[in-house]
C-alpha cells in the first residue's frame, strides 16, 4: 500500500538549533518520549469502552483482566490513526510491523506484560518543525526541528490507587491504545521541548486522532535529560516521567538541567535514574533506579 511513497530524511540542515540557555562551560541535551491516547471509542485489543468518566472498573473485559484463554483482536482505527500521524509528522510506514511483550512485573499490569512495538514498529523516521518563542527568554523566535526515531503503538496499564492502609487497581485505563513517538535527543532546553510538544498537540487535534486531554492522561510527556562539558561525551542521563501539561514540560527540564550542572559543578556524580515532576514545590524527585528496573523485552 505504501510501496510507492517517497519520505524525506530528517535533517537539521538549515534548521536554527540550540540556543542553549545554560552556561558557555555545559551543554545540555534533552529527548522526548511522548504517549498519545488514541482517539478511539474501544481498546486497542479488547472492544471494552475507553470513556474516562466511567465508574471504576467498568472498562474491563475477561481480556483486559488477563483472564487465561482470552486473545487479543486488533483495533482498526487505533492502526488507521497511527498511519495517519505517522504521514503527517514525515515518517516512513513500514509495510510490516509486528508486536513484542515487555515485561515488568506491577499491581496494574496484570498480563505481567506490556504489548508495545519494540523490533518493527509502524512507522519510523519522521521529523516536526516547530517554532521556539518564550516571553522573557527569547528576544525573537527561531526555527527548530526534532527528528522522530519510531511511533509505536502499545497497550497502556492500569491504574494503582494507594492510602496509609491499603493499595487499589483501577483497571478502565488497562489496555487503552497509545501511540508512543519517540524523539532523538536533538533538543537543548525545556522551552524547545514545550514548544515542540505544544506543535504536536496542534497536529493531533488537526487529524483527530488524540484528544490531548492533559488533565486526563491523554497526553503524557516522559524527557531525558543530560548535560556534559562542551567537546565532551554526552552525560548521564535521567528520565522525568509523566509531565502533564506543556508548561511543566519547560519547568521540569530546566529544573533538571540546573540540578544536574549544580552536582557536576561540585565534583558530584548524575545517577541514571527515573524522577517525577512535583508541580506543587516544583522540583524533580527520584522514582527508582533504572538500571534496577527489572523489564525484559520478548521479542
Amino acid at each position: 500500500m505504501f510501496s510507492n511513497l517517497k519520505f524525506p530524511k530528517c535533517s537539521l540542515n538549515g534548521i536554527s538549533r540550540c540556543r542553549n540557555f545554560s552556561t558557555d562551560k555545559w551543554k545540555s541535551v534533552v529527548g522526548l518520549e511522548v504517549h498519545a491516547q488514541i482517539q478511539s471509542t474501544s481498546k486497542l485489543f479488547s472492544g471494552s469502552p475507553t470513556e474516562f468518566t466511567n465508574p471504576v472498573n467498568r472498562n474491563v473485559s475477561l481480556f483486559d483482566a488477563a483472564t487465561p484463554g482470552t486473545l487479543p483482536v486488533l483495533n482498526k482505527r487505533c492502526v488507521e490513526a497511527a498511519v495517519l500521524t505517522a504521514l503527517a509528522l514525515n515518517c516512513r510506514v513500514n509495510p510490516i510491523s509486528t508486536f513484542d511483550r515487555k515485561h515488568y512485573f506491577y499491581a496494574d499490569l496484570p498480563a505481567g506484560y506490556q504489548i508495545t512495538q519494540q523490533r518493527s514498529p509502524i512507522a519510523c523516521n519522521g521529523f516536526i518543525d516547530f517554532h521556539v518563542y518564550a516571553p522573557g527568554v527569547h528576544k525573537h523566535s527561531y526555527a527548530a526541528r526534532s527528528c522522530i526515531k519510531q511511533i509505536q503503538l502499545e497497550q497502556d496499564s492500569g491504574k494503582s490507587l494507594h492510602d496509609e492502609t491499603r493499595s487499589l487497581v483501577d483497571l478502565n485505563r488497562a489496555g487503552v491504545p497509545l501511540m508512543e513517538l519517540v524523539f532523538e535527543p536533538d533538543l537543548c532546553n525545556g522551552e524547545e521541548a514545550a514548544a515542540l510538544v505544544k506543535e504536536l498537540v496542534n497536529v493531533f487535534e488537526c487529524l483527530q486522532t488524540c484528544s490531548c486531554k492533559m488533565e486526563e492522561g491523554a497526553l503524557r510527556v516522559d524527557a531525558n535529560v543530560s548535560v556534559h562539558k562542551k567537546g565532551q561525551p554526552l552525560g548521564i542521563r535521567t528520565e522525568v516521567k509523566n509531565i502533564g501539561s506543556i508548561r511543566a514540560v519547560a519547568a521540569a527540564i530546566n529544573y533538571e538541567i540546573q540540578r544536574q550542572i549544580a552536582l557536576l559543578e561540585v565534583g558530584e556524580n548524575v545517577v541514571n535514574e527515573t524522577r517525577s515532576w512535583n508541580s506543587d514545590s516544583r522540583v524533580t524527585v527520584s522514582m527508582r533506579d533504572k538500571e534496577e528496573k527489572q523489564v525484559r523485552i520478548v521479542l
